[in-house]
């Protein structure tokens, strides 16, 4: 049995991976790629079969953030000439909701810029759920921020399924990221979720002048902090933020980042968020056999690729979409 085998074996015997074999996945001779993809599958494969998870985002509230996250370009230091705008209203809201349910999303993830909400978002979002909910059936997702206890009990009550926090980098290269909030702050909010019932999801930024070791320790973070759902993102570098004209990454490590999730965090959703089609490129159906989810459409402030080439890409991999709109009842 070689040594990826090997390794994939152990984590479905329930042995978690040492610093080193860890480190040896980001650092795999691209000449064994294909055989650390084929190792990464075997446990995707084990806990998920050939089934891949959709989500789609809608961006109810474009920039004006107080906060100073070097990634974003909806941040207070950024210059990035996007389209900015206050809360949407319920009716827009719900339309996106048609959109994913007709584009077979199973989850449809409501995200609004800033540092947390106002209770009058709050008032919006929670109504729009239980709309959704009554109408199309399908998973929801918020990513508002900062929450306060009462705001996290609200969105549990009105049927939020699941709330999005991310990590973004590791605890060691949090402060050149951004100093405007700790990362304490964002494990707290993740914490808070968890306490209220509704499904942490919870991810990284990778591209950001982290080392590999902050990789590991953003898995293992991950990990620690039982994460239903792993966003990987890929740093897109947009002009007038603080990470303007960054490019570390290539393909082929990425590939290596997607299967280092899946051996640390074996049995939950990884998925190949933001910047895939400008990082992974012509490698992008290969992504999806150490992950088992992706999102289709635009993300915040960047375009996705084509819905239609999203869809072929799963036909042409023999993979199945988990959700289909025949699974459930529209009322």
């Amino acid at each position: 049995m070689g040594y990826w085998k090997e390794l994939a074996q152990g984590v479905l015997d329930g042995n978690e991976l040492s610093d080193a074999d860890a480190l040896s996945i980001l650092e795999c001779p691209d000449k064994d790629l294909l055989e650390l993809l084929q190792a990464a599958y075997t446990i995707r494969h084990h806990y998920y079969e050939n089934l891949v998870k959709l989500n789609m985002i809608i961006n109810t509230k474009s920039g004006m953030c107080p906060e100073n996250c070097g990634y974003c370009a909806q941040s207070s230091v950024s210059d990035a000439p996007i389209e900015k705008y206050r809360m949407m209203d319920k009716d827009t809201i719900l339309k996106g909701a048609e959109q994913a349910f007709n584009l077979n999303a199973g989850t449809y993830c409501i995200v609004a810029s800033g540092r947390g909400p106002s209770e009058k978002e709050i008032d919006t979002v929670t109504s729009a759920v239980e709309e959704i909910k009554a109408k199309y059936g399908i998973k929801v997702c918020a990513c508002l921020g900062i929450l306060k206890p009462s705001q996290a009990e609200r969105l549990k009550s009105a049927g939020v399924d699941r709330y999005n926090h991310n990590l973004n980098t590791s605890s060691n290269h949090h402060e050149a990221i951004t100093t405007s909030h700790t990362y304490e702050d964002r494990v707290n909010t993740v914490e808070l979720v968890k306490s209220s019932g509704i499904s942490p999801c919870s991810g990284v930024i990778i591209g950001m002048k982290e080392t590999k070791q902050d990789v590991v320790d953003m898995a293992r973070s991950l990990k620690a902090l039982d994460a239903d759902s792993i966003p990987v993102n890929f740093l897109h570098a947009i002009d007038g933020t603080p990470l303007e004209g960054t490019d570390e990454l290539n393909p082929r490590y990425c590939l290596k980042v997607l299967c280092l999730m899946r051996f640390i965090n074996p049995t939950k959703e990884i998925r190949i968020s933001g910047g895939r089609e400008v990082n992974l490129r012509s490698l992008q159906p290969l992504g999806l056999y150490p992950a088992n989810s992706i999102f289709v459409g635009d993300y915040l402030t960047t375009a996705g690729q084509e819905t239609t080439a999203d869809h072929k890409m799963l036909e042409d991999l023999g993979f199945e979409i988990e959700f289909t709109k025949e699974e459930i009842t529209v009322n």
